[in-house]
């Protein structure tokens, strides 16, 4: 009897042992049991996996059979073995598969006729049949593709929000990979930013402005819902326009900009400001819009001017910006293609995409629907109960679940005051002063 409590009391220390170990370092659990248990068990469990998701191919093989004979007069019947070639279910070959910090991934090789798109449409099956929180699909070479498989959500927590020490490079969040969120201006210079009420599109504009005060750049606010955005951030701002007349001036000022900086790389031979050298680069200027619908929108036909005018401004910004250091970050409740050419053309400028839980399809569609149909549907399907989750489409041509960090009002109206003296004047960037050259001749 005691022998048996002994043994009791060791398996309960050990499972207690093992609860705890996976509760407070979850990653080195992970390592050392959790992969590769669950790799013995993907490897051996992968045909029948294969087969009830569809993923397997007849071939015809010589397999070694046996086959009823003759009946013998007792009633017992003979059989006899032969090689006879039938129809068998091939499975893909798979890989060992490899760790990732949220679960692991794995290359199959496909079969003849098949494509990534087969693996897409049969994703959420392999999650349930792995027991995993998602699977993804990916390939770099024709005949071979990976499977990008999670085992938990790396969204649900996240820690703070770390420091943007890279000029025009932020760390908003962390994509579903584990890996950082980033958004760098400088590979995609312009941003469209889609989400309802509460989904976290303000939380994301928070962030950049947390992570851009710090840096020299100059920060020019879009706010057509009577400022109550930006105004807590305008010691930080150059410039804030709060109603239509002062966009249209506001855009104006920007062209302006955008002409003089031409003349500069014109006159020193560079194509873009970053090829200058950096007594001559001028500020870099990131444009935040809020509430991108409200430029559009036409109350009566006395408008309609002013809306072309307005619209035409923004797209020749995003259209040419890039290249003399002007960058866009346009929000909206409300992306539409009912609000006109302007907005579509502008969508089209702006490879960034960010896409929170929207109220209607349309958002959705014109956010992402020219980039992937499985993104839209994942986008379709985030739930209210979590603001900050989005689907996002940036340089390296994929599109990922993110989560934005929750950054406050409070905090980053601290940051504001914090680098106001960062600030520059909004008419020193429109009337700059000409940079004399640090080694005259004859020096």
């Amino acid at each position: 009897m005691t022998d048996h409590l002994d043994w009791l009391a060791l398996v309960a220390a050990s499972v207690s042992w093992l609860v705890a170990w996976r509760l407070f370092h979850p990653r080195s659990f992970w390592y050392a049991l959790g992969y590769p248990l669950t790799a013995l068990r993907v490897r051996a469990t992968w045909r029948k996996v294969a087969l009830g998701c569809g993923l397997t191919k007849k071939r015809q093989r010589f397999w070694f059979t046996t086959v009823p004979g003759l009946i013998a007069s007792t009633g017992v019947v003979q059989v006899k073995r032969r090689w006879q070639r039938i129809s068998v279910d091939t499975k893909p070959w798979m890989w060992l598969p490899l760790p990732t910090r949220h679960g692991w991934r794995v290359t199959l090789h496909l079969l003849e006729g098949q494509i990534p798109a087969d693996y897409s449409e049969a994703a959420e099956r392999l999650a349930h049949s792995w027991g995993a929180h998602a699977v993804r699909v990916s390939s770099d070479k024709p005949g071979r593709l990976r499977l990008h498989v999670t085992m938990r959500d790396p969204l649900v927590k996240l820690n703070n929000l770390p420091a943007s020490p890279d000029l025009l490079k932020i760390t908003v969040g962390a994509l579903e990979t584990g890996r950082p969120w980033v958004i760098d201006f400088r590979t995609v210079p312009h941003w469209l930013n889609a989400g309802a009420t509460q989904s976290g599109k303000s939380n994301l504009a928070n962030a950049l402005i947390v992570g851009l005060a710090p840096q020299p750049v100059a920060l020019v606010g879009f706010d057509l819902k009577g400022g109550v955005e930006f105004t807590p951030y305008k010691s930080r701002l150059s410039a804030l326009a709060t109603s239509r007349p002062e966009c249209t001036g506001l855009l104006d000022d920007l062209l302006g900009i955008m002409t003089d900086r031409m003349d500069l790389c014109r006159m020193a031979g560079a194509r873009n400001i970053w090829q200058l050298p950096p007594y001559m680069r001028p500020t870099p200027i990131v444009v935040l819009v809020d509430e991108l619908a409200e430029l559009y929108l036409m109350a009566d036909k006395s408008e309609k001017d002013d809306i072309a005018k307005t619209s035409t401004a923004l797209l020749r910004v995003a259209q040419l910006g890039r290249a003399f250091g002007i960058y866009l970050f346009c929000c909206g409740q409300r992306i539409g293609s009912d609000l006109g050419p302007g907005v579509t053309a502008l969508r089209a400028q702006c490879s960034g995409r960010v896409c929170h839980r929207v109220n209607d399809p349309e958002t959705a569609t014109m956010t992402l629907g020219d980039l992937d149909p499985a993104a839209l549907d994942s986008a379709r399907a985030i739930p209210a109960e979590t603001p900050g989750v989005a689907i996002v489409a940036s340089q390296d041509g994929q599109w990922y679940r993110a989560r934005s960090h929750y950054v406050s009002e409070a905090t980053a109206e601290h940051s504001a005051q914090t680098f106001a003296h960062l600030t520059p004047a909004w008419e020193d960037l429109i009337n700059p002063n000409p940079v004399a050259d640090p080694a005259p001749k004859g020096a």
